[in-house]
């Protein structure tokens, strides 16, 4: 029950506390303390006592003569079927739960079916050490709190013994929120939130109750089968999973001392079913997921929240018990290392790509470390990546203006129903965990690296008066933003390139034309030579090495309707659907940051050999930090020292010690060619056209008029539709409210909105020439991809 039990029991009192339900389980007990079975034990034993807090307080937290306090209870098993003992709909059928059965069933199972029933016993601790340990965690010595404390912590002994026998994959929490409405810290902190906020601290109370209510996720063994089971069919019907488990062994090694934070990508509803499946397969313990509100309609809502799902408001404000509860409940979780899960970019991506983070979330973490409620917890990047997604059509029509259909009976019901197609492969890889606090420290954190800090009330946390509040806040938010680039470089650094990917690459490369098998091979083959070479992680690729294999792949985005074929020719020709272009970007961009660096290397060579004023070496390091810094809103760039480290790297690629000494940009051009691709074209034209659309709207405007950003997007959709009639946007691709939406923010980052500078005018002006001149070279770089132009030989 504690860390602090004496080895030395010899000849101490015993008081076992029995948790039973019935009467069967009373006498099996009774029956297991008198059999051989049970632990040697002194004679002065009491008789079981029950396991109920106003028992213990008149029985036993009145002694004086320290007993050894131990903790049993009958723990019920599901039958064996399959080498497994899990709960079907058979038994939920038959109105019992094999985990918690009625007492009819119970003497049944006793009579016929021993191997379902086993009295399984805690961890015992002197009562002396409970004591002490209440003490020492900040509560009230009180026989009513010592009896509370006893209760909550022989509960949590007797789930961690029954996890024993039946796998760490089914370790749940128990009486959270009555162990947090009792912990002192907790109570201290409702206490000042009262005083500031000049509330009733009865009210205040009965918010914070209110909060965890529907902030605890209380999870059941019998749901969490039933559910597993009947949500399986919404991922392993559409996909084959295959899964790198090769890291999984050290995870659950640092799960023994830490908890885990599963940090994946979101790309489909279907993510949380699809990596929930692989930890349970491999005893891992559930993870509490963290979710919005709007999946909290009948049924899913009540069900997900008995399986480990948190529900969390998505806005409240300036509402602080909800908020304190919320950061107690985090705390609470990793204190007792349950893993937690979210979605660290707050909801699915509508471009493929990884999408900005949110912080939120993860600074409820930093806090818990900042507090020293936990001494670390270790975050886990995961990679979660289709070659198919049903609901791609709908997320790719938001970003045309399409108003997003809410979540309820009718859309689980549309969305189960197109679960049913087959879409390939779903490849889930795990990144190197990082130490939260490793890397916060490492980041700067003031609180985790300063001796000195002027109180922050936004942590709690102060030791002194070196460093002003207003800096420290500061510093902790840019330490947060390292940690969570850290975890998106992570996901990134996992991602494989899949077929589709390569194949929609291909066919968005070419503007209103279709290419025959052999033009897209000759697009493919050398992108994947490349990818060989860099060693950069890959789907199944090996099928386009089989014969047909690659008419297989475009038959597949045929029928899904994001190709189109004609075959009424000498041979089929393929090209992407109308209205399918942004889909078909959806596919090509869950791989496209492997790309990047490539495509930033081809305009710096073609600025380099364009400048007659200045050395064109010194142009073309200028122009890649120049691309970089157009493209941070859109990719996950390193350090400066470190970015120029990775573009030597790409030169290396070219030529030998090119990476140290690079050559003129006529040589490096014609290196690029021989390559046989280019790919600045192919991937970042839709990202530098919708900043030209961002760029032109602005510079219409009046600088000193303040920006309203819905109706600001929403014009950017209407010009950029007419924009690419009039042939001045390459492909539909580049016409998203999700692309324009951080156009807009690398405009707010370069002052382009600010209304009190008389120069943001022509910064504007600049900005939209500085798009048009980087447009140039990307037709010039088409022009020069020699796969545009001829098969493969």
């Amino acid at each position: 029950m504690t860390g602090d039990e004496h080895d030395d029991t010899e000849g101490v009192p015993v008081v076992v506390v029995a948790a039973t339900t019935t009467r069967i389980e009373r006498d099996l007990i009774d029956r297991w303390l008198r059999s051989d079975d049970a632990p040697t034990i002194s004679p002065t034993t009491t008789p079981a006592l029950p396991l109920d807090s106003r028992v213990l307080e008149t029985e036993l937290v009145t002694r004086t003569d320290d007993p050894l306090v131990l903790p049993v209870r009958v723990a019920w098993f599901p039958a064996e079927r399959d080498g497994a003992r899990r709960v079907r709909f058979s038994d939920a059928l038959a109105l019992t739960n094999p985990r918690n059965p009625n007492r009819f069933l119970q003497k049944w199972l006793v009579g016929r079916s021993p191997d379902r029933h086993r009295v399984v016993v805690a961890e015992p601790a002197r009562l002396d050490d409970l004591r002490a340990r209440l003490v020492e965690d900040g509560g009230d010595p009180d026989p009513a709190s010592l009896s509370r404390y006893i209760t909550h912590r022989a509960v949590v002994a007797l789930e961690r013994a029954e996890r024993a026998v039946i796998g760490d994959r089914y370790k749940v929490p128990r009486l959270v929120a009555e162990q947090i409405m009792d912990s002192a810290a907790f109570r201290k902190r409702l206490d000042a939130i009262a005083v500031e906020h000049r509330l009733p601290r009865d009210d205040v109370e009965a918010r914070a109750r209110t909060a965890l209510g529907e902030l605890v996720a209380v999870q059941s063994r019998l749901v969490t089968d039933l559910f597993t089971q009947a949500m399986r069919p919404l991922h392993s019907s559409a996909w084959t999973v295959h899964a790198d488990t090769s890291g999984l062994t050290r995870l659950r090694e640092l799960n023994r001392t830490h908890p885990l934070v599963f940090l994946p990508s979101h790309r489909s509803y279907a993510d949380a079913f699809v990596l929930g499946d692989i930890l349970a397969n491999n005893d891992f313990p559930g993870n509490h997921l963290m979710g919005g509100a709007n999946l909290t309609f009948w049924p899913i809502g009540p069900i997900a929240r008995r399986t480990g799902t948190v529900f969390i408001r998505r806005s409240f404000g300036e509402d602080a018990v909800y908020k304190a509860s919320l950061e107690e409940y985090f705390a609470f979780l990793l204190s007792k290392r349950f893993n937690l899960e979210w979605y660290f970019e707050g909801g699915r991506t509508r471009t493929g790509k990884l999408r900005i983070p949110r912080y939120g979330l993860l600074n409820y973490v930093a806090n818990a470390l900042r507090r020293k409620r936990v001494d670390d917890a270790m975050l886990v990047p995961v990679s979660i990546t289709y070659e198919g997604l049903a609901e791609v059509a709908a997320v790719a029509a938001e970003q045309t203006g399409t108003a997003k259909k809410p979540e309820g009976l009718t859309w689980l019901a549309r969305y189960a129903r197109n679960q049913q197609r087959r879409a390939g492969n779903v490849y889930v890889r795990f990144g190197e965990p990082l130490s939260m606090r490793a890397s916060l420290t490492a980041a700067g954190d003031p609180d985790l690296t300063d001796t000195d800090t002027e109180t922050d009330t936004g942590t709690g946390t102060s030791t002194g008066t070196t460093v002003p509040a207003s800096d420290a806040r500061d510093r902790r938010r840019k330490a947060l933003q390292k940690v969570a680039f850290e975890i998106a470089v992570g996901i990134n650094r996992n991602t494989p390139v899949t077929v589709n990917c390569l194949v929609t690459l291909a066919l968005l490369g070419v503007r209103d034309r279709a290419l025959t098998v052999s033009e897209v091979r000759a697009v493919v083959a050398p992108v994947r030579r490349y990818l060989d070479r860099r060693d950069v992680p890959q789907g199944t690729l090996r099928v386009l090495d089989v014969e047909g294999g690659l008419e297989q792949v475009l038959a597949s985005l045929t029928d899904v309707g994001v190709v189109t074929t004609y075959a009424g020719g000498v041979e089929p020709v393929y090209s992407i659907q109308r209205g399918q272009h942004l889909v078909a970007a959806f596919y090509r961009n869950s791989g496209v940051h492997w790309f990047v660096n490539r495509a930033i290397l081809e305009l710096s060579a073609l600025h380099a050999r364009s400048v007659t004023d200045t050395d064109p070496l010194t142009a073309g390091w200028e122009r890649c930090k120049d691309l970089r810094d157009l493209l941070k809103f859109e990719f996950f760039f390193p350090d400066r020292d470190t970015f120029e480290a990775e573009m030597r790297d790409e030169l290396e690629l070219l030529g030998t010690g090119w990476g140290q000494r690079p050559p003129g940009p006529d040589a490096v051009l014609s290196a690029l060619v021989e390559t046989g691709f280019f790919m600045s074209h192919r991937t970042l034209r839709s990202f530098f056209d919708a900043q030209l659309v961002v760029a032109e709207r602005l510079t219409a405007r009046d600088p000193a008029l303040e920006i309203d950003r819905s109706a600001f997007l929403e014009e950017c959709v209407a010009v950029g539709q007419q924009m690419l009639l009039q042939g001045r946007l390459y492909g539909p691709e580049s016409v998203s409210s999700e692309l324009f939406a951080a156009a807009l923010e690398l405009a707010r980052n370069r002052g382009l909105l600010d209304r009190d500078d008389e120069a943001v005018a022509e910064k504007r002006r600049v900005f939209a020439a500085q798009l048009l001149a980087v447009g140039e070279h990307v037709e010039l770089a088409e022009s020069l991809d020699v796969s545009n132009r001829k098969a493969e030989r």
